[in-house]
Parts: structure tokens; sequence; C-alpha cells
């Protein structure tokens, strides 16, 4: 990597030349620094209209107030009536999936407990759908400019290997 690529990275993303506008911060540990920012949708059981005022308002609470236990920020949270879209920073140690399973169970949990009426419009005692959303937010730039960054540095780039992912 180049000094100017190392000096960006340990800088922080906020400093960095490829910023993107979004305030997360380098997560600094004992051996590691990241910047790993996911997208995660929600929608409610049965997609009704149950995320009202006071529901957002214990949904922003629950996830501030769980987050550091589990290495979690929350950088955004936005709700429409049915779904709900989080914005997540998290640790490379933290499975997509985990990060998914903690914040629908403890939120679902507290929702239940704090909004009681909320059930009226649930049965089964599920408050999330079973299905999400999540994919991961590049701070750095899309794949074409990582992919022209990695061609630059060197004098004679030579791809060695290129697959497009099909899991299907």
């Amino acid at each position: 990597y180049s000094t100017e690529f190392l000096g960006a990275l340990l800088r922080g993303c906020t400093q960095s030349p490829w910023y993107t506008g979004i305030m997360a911060e380098h997560v600094r540990k004992r051996h590691n620094v990241n910047c790993i920012l996911y997208h995660l949708v929600c929608p409610a059981k049965y997609r009704r209209k149950v995320f009202s005022e006071a529901v957002e308002q214990t949904l922003k609470e629950v996830c501030t107030a769980f987050a550091p236990a589990y290495d979690l920020h929350f950088v955004e949270i936005g709700a429409d009536e049915d779904h709900v879209h989080f914005l997540i920073q998290s640790v490379p140690m933290m499975l997509p999936a985990k990060i998914a399973q903690i914040t629908k169970s403890i939120t679902a949990k507290q929702i239940f407990l704090k909004h009681p009426e909320v059930k009226q419009f649930l049965w089964g005692g599920q408050f999330w759908t079973t299905g999400y959303s999540i994919n991961t937010v590049g701070l750095h730039g899309n794949e074409e400019t990582i992919k022209k960054y990695v061609q630059e540095q060197g004098k004679h780039y030579h791809q060695i290997f290129r697959d497009q992912l099909t899991l299907f």
C-alpha cells in the first residue's frame, strides 16, 4: 500500500481522500484498524404499520443502549411505517447474520415490553419478519474505485484472477 493510503487509513475515514460523507470513524483495536458499515433493512412482521413516533423513540433508545456491549455503533436509524433501515458500524469478528439477530431480538423484546399495544397488530409473538436485507457500505469507493487503485500501485499490474460470485 502507498504511504498516502496508509496515512489516510490511520487518520480515519473523515480525513481520507476517498471519504464519501458518512460520519463513521475507524474502530481502533489492539491489532487492527477497521471501518466496516452495514445497511440492515428489517420489515415488521406481516409488513404491519407499527412504527409510531413512540415506537421509533424506543427503538432508538434500545439500540443505543445495547450497542456498546456488542461492539456495534448505530450510525443512523430510519423508519418507515412498516420497516426500518439501520446503518450499523461493527468490527470484523462480528458476522452480519449475528448483527441482524442481535438487533432484531433485543429490539423486538423491548418494543413488546414498552408498547404492548403493538401486539394487537401482530400475532404469534414476533415483531420482525424472519428475513432481512444486509449489505456492506463502502467508505473508500466502490468496486471500480478499489480496482483502479490496486491497478495503479505497481509499475506493471497483471490481473491473475477475476471471478463473478454465483451462489445459486
